[in-house]
């Protein structure tokens, strides 16, 4: 990515460009920054748009061949096309006569490396792949926005913010901007911060519902339970983020018990270091045994409410307040 900043910067723009990947933040950032570097002051005579699979490229062709409007380049962009997930030859065979005075931008969901036209876009143009970011370039993205904004965090802090957004960018930017309009006289930003304006996304719930299952708090249980319910999330997928966090802390402990280091354990799990940081707290509270139990009773759990023996949203309650009572991990669904 920093190829294309550098050609933005410069001004030194390749004829096509492909943004693709997983983070759709990226994605609509440098869609957003191609086009005002290219348009500058000009209007929008000089450019157009396309979306959708019916898109005739026929028509793009006579675009592209125009020449811009008392400007040096006109811009074209092309999303979710489909073009880069069939046999699409028609473009292929442009890609290499796009005239210099017009940029083509596809932004797209779906992308097949192996096709002819992502091959034509890596020959003669920029294929910009928009991953999801490390938490350590995510941590470098949110320090260069405080720092702009003259705020500071600390580690922990940052950990706490980073356990309710998740990895996403969309989300962090979202939550950062309340959080910078929360704390406007204030040079430091606090963890009450973070826990006083920010809205957790299912994970942070869920990491916040195992801690309220391993303290055995019924109350706080039910409740985030209930919100995320109120949410529109399925209880199904509640279920599987409740096993999936069981899973994880599974894993954890029996590293834990080999000697192994919150880095090390990272590693081997794939996992961010605030994850596991988090689950290395968590884990404290519960037995192997427990932990055992828990995956177990998820998954019976889950097979009752498949085969009809149980409602879902009650399923899943039932687990809860099985798994806060005084008799866990006796006490089985």
């Amino acid at each position: 990515m920093k190829k294309i900043q550098e050609q933005i910067k410069n001004r030194d723009f390749a004829k096509v460009y492909l943004l693709y990947g997983e983070e759709e933040y990226l994605k609509r950032y440098y869609k957003k920054q191609l086009v005002q570097a290219v348009l500058k002051d000009t209007d929008q005579m000089n450019y157009s748009a396309y979306e959708g699979k019916g898109i005739s490229f026929r028509e793009v062709i006579d675009v592209a061949e125009t020449l811009p409007f008392f400007a040096d380049k006109r811009i074209i962009l092309i999303e979710d096309s489909g073009f880069f997930k069939k046999a699409a030859d028609e473009v292929a065979d442009y890609i290499s006569q796009v005239p210099d005075t017009t940029v083509l931008v596809f932004v797209e969901s779906e992308v097949d490396k192996r096709g002819k036209l992502f091959k034509r876009v890596k020959e003669f143009g920029y294929p910009c792949e928009c991953k999801r970011q490390s938490e350590k370039e995510l941590t470098k993205w949110i320090l260069g926005m405080l720092g702009k904004e003259g705020k500071k965090i600390k580690k922990e802090t940052l950990d706490c913010f980073l356990e309710k957004t998740g990895l996403d960018m969309e989300c962090i930017s979202t939550e950062l901007e309340k959080l910078l309009c929360y704390t406007l006289d204030r040079e430091v930003i606090e963890t009450k911060d973070v826990e006083e304006v920010c809205t957790a996304r299912i994970n942070g719930k869920i990491f916040e519902m195992v801690d309220a299952m391993g303290n055995k708090n019924q109350r706080k249980t039910l409740s985030l339970y209930y919100d995320l319910i109120a949410v529109k999330e399925p209880p199904m997928r509640i279920l599987f983020m409740l096993t999936r966090q069981f899973n994880i802390l599974m894993q954890v402990k029996s590293l834990l018990e080999d000697g192994r280091s919150q880095a090390d354990i990272a590693g081997k799990m794939g996992l961010q270091s605030f994850i596991v940081g988090k689950s290395i707290r968590q884990v404290k509270n519960f037995t192997t045994a427990m932990l055992k139990r828990a995956l177990e009773d998820c998954i019976q759990t889950e097979e009752w409410i498949k085969t009809g023996r149980m409602e879902d949203k009650i399923g899943v309650e039932l687990l809860l307040v099985n798994y806060t009572s005084t008799t866990f991990p006796n006490a089985r669904v």
